[in-house]
């Protein structure tokens, strides 16, 4: 640990004079302030919001040249360069309402605040504007609005499910709240679920490994939750609807100041409780639900405008699927089926800027997280524990380099009911705790207006495999403002624990077998990504065209062949690869109509060696095509119309031997249509229909008359010997829909 405490030595000792000065001005539009407009100082990183009449004033910035970003909902982004060599800076900027793409600021891609053009690394993004379109009950459903991202769901008895990005399974993707590594593991299949909407800024995804700023998890890519700053929130926000099959979602946010201090106050409670059984095979055809979620963020004011932000979350669910004739009186008996899941979740997630003349970050977050379940008759009881701390330094030399040096302390404590935590000899208990330290630097380097350069490295130390290194380097042309290149190069590492990640191995319908001491996962990953901008005087068209590869080692693989009863866990002994090319495009007309459509191709694969040569086997749940559309035509009167999609080619399917369903699922799409009418005050009225075509996949449960496998062995009805199987799923198990619902936002 030496080295750690010369790092945070480091941090704290450096201090020295500047020459400051003031930046100060009004942001306006058409109609007079623009109350809560976003400013950022860029590459200082400083971020505040205006009040509530427009006027702005960052102080104490060292004299030197920046460019300074504002930004507001529903206008274009302003960028300014400035050279600031005055006590103060006067800056008066006149907003105009937005016609083309938004120029967000993303942080996720460097750690820093930066327009989203600027960015070395690619950045999707998903605003509240555009979830909107297609409204939903949980953050999980919404990702689907993102191209080559596929919300999957992996029973068709309880809905649990997880995020892939480029057809990589849910554990390699890293889920952050305000840049914190608050969903991982346990809480995997529950983490995008109860985060209030109304407190949500926008979702940012990265694609490919981010382990050289991220550490674990962060392989296959990142999903990252931005929630609003009190400044910038509607001082009440409400969102309700209801749909026929009788779920009911409310949302809803509020902030307050007490004395120097201002809050954020968001509420979520999603309802579903009808058994719905379309397909008459006795089962539930979506899980009943009942979840509160509570969220509560603050910022307190501070001299010369330095950060302290505190935020926590507590989530309470409690869902069940199984035989209609279920309750919980048969909770753990092999009487009637049934899978019930009692989630408990608490989170705290902190900010804070240290009182050095340098910007100097300290970050920490803690989770709990308690589930309680039986699948069956099978009890899976686990408890989770994830505290992380981290110290960076965020430092400007020069114009030319944006320098960052951090240290990291990642601590998990799990513990279950299952051979994961039970000693050698499996008599008695033995939790598993993993302290996870790390290091590591970054330097974008700006050689010119056309060229940048991004390097990075982080090294961590594991108590098991010792330490792991994970380098990144990152390089951007932009020959003019309508055509940049980038390419990436990076690596990524993970430590597995299995029995959280794959719910097959919980259903009770197949025992677990390790066959060895499992090894941390590995993946090298390259980008190249081209964005084109053609504006012309009727209309607007973006492509953005990326091709990947990745290349994974000690990949943990689940074998769902040898043994119809058993899942066998072991390393690969070979590589799996993840390639393939995505497409978006945005298309706006000077009418009030915009598309955003895209497309991705994709082969995820594995290469075993068998002992007599390599055998290829296709990922499961990695369709080779997909696809997303968004389409928006705005009527006068504010009444506008959203036609939103996700299609889908075959995808591989887990399928038991001599099983009479098709390994690979058809083509199919997923379409809804919604027509919204606003009015005055920020009142609007929404509704619409989801899953227009009524798509539901077939045979979703193999034997659901026998759920215990009681008659399994009965040669004369059961000769190929299928067993009970609800992880045969691709799609949704509800079909057509009508919504209706209200928004409220005032600020």
């Amino acid at each position: 640990m030496r080295i750690f405490t010369q790092v945070f030595i480091l941090f704290i000792s450096i201090s020295f004079y500047t020459q400051t000065g003031t930046i100060s001005g009004t942001v306006s539009d058409a109609s007079g302030g623009v109350p809560a407009a976003q400013i950022i100082l860029s590459p200082a990183g400083i971020s505040i919001a205006a009040d509530n009449d427009g006027r702005y004033t960052i102080a104490d910035v060292p004299y030197g040249t920046y460019e300074i970003i504002f930004t507001a909902v529903g206008l274009e982004t302003v960028r300014k360069k400035i050279t600031l060599s005055q006590p103060e800076t006067v800056i008066d900027i006149k907003m105009n309402e937005e016609s083309t793409s938004l120029e967000e600021v993303v942080v996720t891609g460097t750690m820093k605040e930066v327009s989203r053009s600027e960015s070395p690394i690619p950045v999707e993004i998903i605003t509240p504007k555009l979830f909107k379109k297609n409204p939903t009950a949980s953050l999980f459903e919404a990702m689907g609005m993102v191209n080559g991202v596929q919300p999957q769901l992996n029973c068709n008895v309880c809905n649990t499910g997880d995020i892939h990005i480029n057809g990589m399974e849910g554990p390699y993707t890293m889920i952050l709240i305000d840049g914190m590594p608050i969903v991982s593991a346990l809480s995997t299949v529950y983490g995008l679920s109860g985060i209030p909407n109304s407190i949500v800024e926008r979702i940012e995804v990265v694609k490919g490994p981010a382990s050289s700023l991220y550490g674990s998890e962060a392989m296959g890519g990142i999903i990252n939750v931005i929630t609003k700053t009190p400044a910038k929130a509607p001082v009440i926000s409400a969102d309700t609807f209801v749909t026929s099959w009788g779920e009911l979602s409310m949302d809803g946010a509020v902030k307050f100041n007490v004395g120097k201090a201002s809050s954020l106050l968001g509420v979520n409670y999603f309802n579903y409780n009808h058994r719905a059984d379309k397909n008459g095979d006795n089962f539930t055809d979506v899980t009943q639900q009942n979840r509160v979620s509570i969220f509560n963020k603050w910022n307190f004011e501070r001299p010369e405008g330095r950060i302290l932000s505190l935020a926590g979350r507590y989530v309470y669910e409690d869902r069940w699927g199984g035989e209609l004739n279920w309750s919980t009186k048969w909770r753990g008996s092999d009487t009637i089926y049934g899978e019930s899941i009692y989630t408990r979740r608490a989170e705290l997630i902190g900010l804070y800027q240290l009182p050095f003349a340098e910007r100097i970050f300290t970050q920490f977050s803690y989770n709990w997280h308690d589930q309680n379940s039986y699948y069956g008759f099978t009890p899976y009881m686990a408890t989770q524990q994830v505290a992380f701390v981290q110290t960076y330094w965020d430092k400007q030399f020069g114009e030319e380099h944006t320098f960052l040096l951090g240290a990291a302390l990642r601590y998990t404590e799990y513990d279950d009911n299952t051979p994961a935590t039970a000693t050698a000899d499996g008599t008695g208990n033995n939790p598993q705790r993993t302290p996870l330290p790390g290091l590591f630097i970054q330097d974008e380097w700006r050689l010119n207006d056309k060229h940048k350069l991004l390097g990075g490295y982080r090294f961590d130390y594991d108590k098991n495999h010792g330490g792991v290194h994970s380098p990144r380097v990152a390089y951007k042309f932009s020959p003019n403002v309508n055509n940049t290149i980038r390419a990436s190069f990076g690596t990524g590492f993970r430590v597995v624990n299995l029995f959280t990640e794959d719910h097959a191995a919980l259903t009770g319908a197949r025992d677990v077998v390790i066959a060895e001491a499992l090894k941390p996962e590995r993946s090298y990953n390259g980008n190249l990504n081209y964005v084109l901008k053609i504006p012309t005087e009727d209309f607007f068209l973006g492509f953005d065209i990326t091709g990947f590869y990745s290349y994974f080692t000690n990949k943990i693989v689940g074998d769902f062949d040898t043994d119809p009863n058993k899942i066998i866990y072991d390393n690969l002994r070979g590589h799996a690869i993840s390639q393939g090319v995505s497409l978006n495009t945005d298309l706006t007309f000077t009418f009030p109509l915009k598309i955003m459509a895209g497309v991705s191709y994709m082969d995820v694969f594995q290469m075993e060696d068998t002992g007599t040569g390599l055998e290829r086997s296709q990922q499961l749940h990695a369709p080779k095509w997909s696809g997303n559309f968004v389409g928006t035509y705005t009527f006068p009167k504010d009444v506008s119309i959203d036609l939103t999609g996700n299609w889908y080619g075959p995808m591989r399917l887990p399928i038991l031997p001599n099983d009479y369903r098709p390994e690979y699922s058809p083509w199919f799409l997923i379409a809804n249509a919604q027509v919204t009418k606003k009015f005055e005050y920020g009142l609007e009225f929404y509704g619409g229909v989801k899953n227009l075509f009524d798509f539901v996949p077939g045979d979703p449960i193999m034997r659901p008359f026998d759920p215990f496998d009681k008659y399994v062995d009965d040669a004369v009805n059961n000769p190929n010997g299928y067993t009970f199987d609800p992880s045969y799923n691709y799609a949704s198990m509800q079909g057509r829909r009508v919504f209706l619902g209200v928004r409220y936002n005032f600020f």
